[in-house]
């Protein structure tokens, strides 16, 4: 499961509990990359606050399924299994075309988005690439790039942080050695009004 002790559902007591109550699926599951943080219970809460707000929030203005594009676009540059596929079935279930779901796996395992998206879209997974592999050789003409394909400063921040979330949760998947055994794949948080709801469905 992970490289690191971590305290499961049944095993968890006080603080850890009522968190894991609070982040649970159907039948009492954790997510593994959640049982990670288990030794230090305090980090769930920012991990989950972090990944609740910058990709299940109703306020952001870029549609779920696009931003869900980009976390697997990022994993999959990262060769994060475990993110791809929790988040890659997350994406087929919104997009709600199987055919399609495949089409977008396969341009962004291939490095060519372009061949799935264009305009803002395209854009937007250009530059979490580059933000994912040579963040530091970005300058504003990657921001100006961008609005010129038709994308707000909002939405540009949207998708920074979606990125850069990402980034973080695939290096705490890599970091621990966490994998997928016994994990309900592709559950999220569904109730997009409220941040403080993190129970997967």
């Amino acid at each position: 499961m992970t490289w690191i002790k971590t305290i499961s559902y049944d095993e968890a007591e006080g603080a850890l509990k009522k968190i894991y109550e609070r982040v649970k699926g159907p039948d009492n599951n954790v997510d593994n990359i959640m049982l990670a943080h288990s030794l230090r219970p305090h980090t769930i809460d920012g991990h989950m606050g972090l990944y609740k707000n910058v990709l299940h929030n109703s306020r952001n203005v870029l549609p779920k399924v696009y931003l869900e594009t980009v976390g697997v676009y990022v994993s999959s540059l990262n060769r994060c299994e475990y993110c791809v596929e929790h988040h890659f079935a997350g994406m087929t279930r919104l997009m709600g075309d199987e055919g399609r779901a495949l089409l977008v796996r396969a341009a962004l395992e291939a490095r060519r988005p372009e061949d799935a998206f264009s305009d803002g879209e395209l854009a937007g997974l250009q530059y979490a690439a580059k933000l994912t592999s040579n963040a530091a050789d970005l300058d504003v003409t990657d921001i100006q790039e961008m609005r010129d394909a038709g994308l707000d400063d909002g939405q540009i921040l949207e998708i920074n942080q979606v990125a850069a979330y990402f980034n973080y949760a695939n290096r705490t998947v890599l970091g621990l050695g966490i994998n997928l055994a016994g994990d309900d794949i592709g559950l999220s948080p569904g109730d997009s009004d409220d941040p403080n709801n993190w129970s997967h469905a």
